[in-house]
């Protein structure tokens, strides 16, 4: 392995941590059959979920899911065609 696929190792397992303790921060979308019904009524904008941490840890976990997607991605590629 080349210095690269080792950095390239160490940083994916660094972004899989970060999307672990993001994912376990989050909190449960269960909301039994109550929530099911009135759920219904409330918009998204309604409440401001736009701005509240839950949605942006949301953010942040997409974010760091896409980074892990290219990382993993570009050092598979990186061990394919052994450069």
């Amino acid at each position: 392995m080349t210095a690269l696929q080792y950095i390239l190792s160490i940083v994916v397992i660094i972004v899989s941590i970060i999307i672990i303790v993001l994912v376990l921060l989050q909190e449960s979308k269960q909301e039994g059959l109550s929530g099911a019904i009135a759920g219904a009524a409330d918009t998204f904008f309604g409440k401001n979920k736009g701005r509240t941490m839950e949605a942006k840890l949301a953010k942040y976990t997409k974010i760091a899911g896409t980074v892990f997607f290219v990382l993993a991605l570009v050092s598979s590629l990186l061990v394919l065609f052994g450069a």
